[in-house]
């Protein structure tokens, strides 16, 4: 049965709105597939560490020349990795914050691009680089302060979340993100409650969109 694999990066926990989306999207999922897997990591509440001069020189030395010490510091790393390999469909609640994604969330990222492991390095090719995720779904939950910072508002040049998302998500094999977004955050008025209701019913409509693809040859949560 299916995996799916969500990401929490808000700092808030109750009054989160990715938090509230990500759990429709959960129950969805368990009600659909009652037998699959569900996987919920916290990257705020078990916030992964920044990388270091110990990471690097672990993760850039081939597998059969690491030491002991060197396995060590990749556990985390590996383990993050391992996880997101079996996961069927990846869904990251995100919100924006000053203009980019949480720390917690980049921090992850930075933990699981990998090369080797996530990505395949040539330096004979032209294209140096490979993605070896098998190209598996990605659902994106954001939330801005100001609906002006989403797709067609006068200020979505300033948000770096949504193209930094999708550079990193092509470039290690995850598909071309699918973002629900809600907006007016910090204004909370009838334009956020709007925002809200319309993000959930967007919501319903791509997991609804999703089942109906999974019915097809190869495709098992598209």
């Amino acid at each position: 049965m299916p995996n799916l694999l969500i990401l929490h990066s808000s700092g808030r926990t109750n009054r989160s709105v990715t938090r509230a989306l990500t759990a429709q999207f959960r129950d969805q999922w368990q009600a659909s597939f009652p037998d699959g897997g569900v996987t919920e990591r916290d990257l705020v509440a078990e916030a992964c560490e920044f990388v270091n001069e110990a990471w690097v020189a672990a993760a850039f030395t081939e597998e059969p020349n690491r030491t002991a010490r060197m396995q060590q510091v990749l556990q985390v790393s590996d383990g993050l990795v391992d996880e997101l390999m079996a996961a069927d469909h990846v869904v990251i609640g995100a919100p924006l914050y000053n203009f980019a994604m949480p720390a917690a969330l980049k921090a992850y990222f930075d933990q699981i691009v990998r090369v080797g492991r996530t990505f395949a390095f040539d330096a004979e090719q032209e294209n140096p680089y490979t993605p070896l995720l098998p190209n598996t779904p990605l659902t994106v939950i954001t939330s801005a302060g100001d609906g002006a910072l989403l797709p067609g508002g006068a200020l979505y040049e300033l948000n770096c979340l949504e193209p930094h998302l999708k550079i990193l998500a092509s470039f290690i094999g995850l598909a071309e993100p699918v973002f629900i977004r809600v907006g007016y955050d910090e204004y909370q008025d009838e334009r956020h409650v709007n925002s809200k209701a319309r993000a959930a019913e967007a919501l319903a409509k791509h997991f609804t969109h999703l089942l109906e693809r999974a019915t097809q040859p190869g495709c098992a949560v598209c």
